[in-house]
């Protein structure tokens, strides 16, 4: 039996402490014990978020906190921009088409990053857009998108601007306030290091504004619900509490480690993996990386299938394949949360392994030593003592 190691885009590794916080009794989920971790974790929340808006909680994927964005904010009938540049950005559009929001789709290529400068033209052509949505991390690609830019041509209109930050929020440089980001989703099984079942929202007051002018039909989803219950640090329906007690561990973590510092772990771990990735001679499949995962291009004579069964049958190590018109065409290796310099040194080790063993011409060592290369290159952070 091997050794499991995951190093999938999401669902990431869970931290030994969090694990052993759900190995604990059930408490009552509207007891003053739960509403205590609440208090605790809404002040974690606004720390990862960056963010002085309120941050919401849902028992959900974080699919639902994209639609809880969506059908609150949005009336049907109304119009919005969708920034379509992979398989999950595509996902706002099918939301839309459930609530009968007319979305207008911005299609950039797979790989590439949204131009900023193209979304500034097409609010100019529907300058009755309600919503521009768009992605930080875009998953099924390995992109991260110029949020920070967009974010700032959005707020001179009044259109609003969702982000999908389900894979980056935690892995990447993010901030809602200063970038412009009125309604940003979060899921807790990327970066904040929890199994999947809880969702986040951020809200801004231009968002809430918005909200609050229209009854939206959402039930579960209804943000001005959860608002009201938040004021009492609760929930208007059943919580996963048990998830909020782990996460208050996890969001301690992050706090010691420092949310900047945190950022910067990721960058090194996306830099290493990028490096070792090209010194195999394989293409990383964007020309913008996000943070959180490296996705590289099949390379000609083998099956995607194979590769990612060597890894896991040999060495424990899951990753995925491609999602959509993408699939059998790349691998992406996630290195987020939970993850560290050695575990990237670790997967680009089993991935020169097994590469060698399906016939692909390379030189031992040769991604373990770039990785080293980047890392060696880092200045740590000064130790406290």
């Amino acid at each position: 039996m091997q050794k499991p190691r995951l190093m999938t885009p999401g669902p990431s590794s869970v931290p030994e402490d969090v694990l052993l916080e759900l190995a604990r009794p059930v408490i009552h989920h509207r007891s003053a014990e739960a509403k205590q971790v609440i208090v605790e974790v809404a002040a974690g929340l606004k720390e990862v978020f960056q963010t002085q808006n309120d941050v919401l909680i849902l028992t959900a994927s974080g699919t639902g906190a994209m639609e809880a964005a969506a059908v609150n904010s949005v009336p049907p009938g109304s119009k919005a921009l969708v920034l379509n540049a992979g398989h999950f950005a595509a996902r706002w559009a099918d939301i839309c088409k459930a609530f009968g929001i007319n979305a207008v789709m911005l299609d950039t290529e797979w790989g590439q990053p949204v131009d900023p400068a193209q979304v500034a033209e097409a609010l100019k052509q529907h300058p009755d857009t309600a919503c521009v949505m768009g992605t930080l991390s875009e998953t099924s690609t390995g992109t991260g998108h110029p949020i920070e830019a967009i974010g700032k041509i959005v707020a001179q209109t009044p259109a609003l601007f969702a982000v999908d930050g389900i894979s980056g929020v935690g892995a990447m440089e993010c901030r809602p306030d200063a970038w412009g980001i009125d309604l940003l989703c979060a899921g807790s099984q990327k970066a904040l290091m929890l199994p999947p079942g809880l969702a986040f929202i951020s809200v801004s007051p231009k968002a809430w504004a918005k909200i609050d002018a229209f009854d939206s039909k959402s039930f579960y989803f209804n943000l001005k619900s959860a608002r009201k219950k938040m004021k009492e640090f609760d929930t208007p329906y059943t919580p996963a509490h048990t998830l909020i007690l782990a996460l208050r561990t996890s969001l301690r973590r992050i706090k010691e480690e420092g949310i900047e510092n945190v950022w910067t772990r990721h960058r090194l771990m996306s830099e290493a993996c990028q490096a070792g990735v090209r010194a195999l001679g394989l293409e990383l499949f964007s020309s913008r990386p996000a943070e959180g995962l490296t996705a590289f291009r099949v390379p000609e004579g083998l099956k995607d299938g194979d590769i990612r069964k060597g890894l896991v049958d040999r060495f424990g190590v899951t990753t995925v394949g491609g999602q959509g018109k993408i699939k059998g065409q790349i691998i992406r290796i996630g290195h987020m949360g939970y993850t560290d310099e050695i575990d990237v040194v670790a997967g680009l080790a089993a991935l020169e392994l097994v590469l060698h063993n399906l016939g692909y011409k390379l030189t031992p060592g040769a991604a373990v030593t770039a990785a080293q290369q980047v890392i060696l290159g880092h200045k740590p952070a000064a130790v406290s003592k």
